[in-house]
């Protein structure tokens, strides 16, 4: 398992998925594959990060359907 894998993920959610994200195909995969580019930045290889999800696509979907941006600061 691969704890920088899955903490690079749900950083780049909460950073990334906003209230105005929608959950159409391209969307989503446009978000993927931006994940996986800024992963790569930092040296997160893909398969530190699909091993901890079943699908980068319904982690993505998942997100953006229950966005929740919390309390203001």
């Amino acid at each position: 398992m691969s704890t920088r894998g899955i903490n690079f993920l749900h950083r780049w959610i909460a950073n990334n998925i906003r209230e105005t994200a929608t959950g159409d195909v391209v969307s989503i995969d446009e978000l993927t594959h931006k994940l996986i580019a800024d992963a790569k930045a930092l040296g997160i290889k893909r398969p530190e990060i699909d091993e901890e999800v079943d699908s980068l696509y319904r982690t993505i979907l998942d997100a953006i359907v229950h966005f929740d941006p919390g309390l203001p600061d």
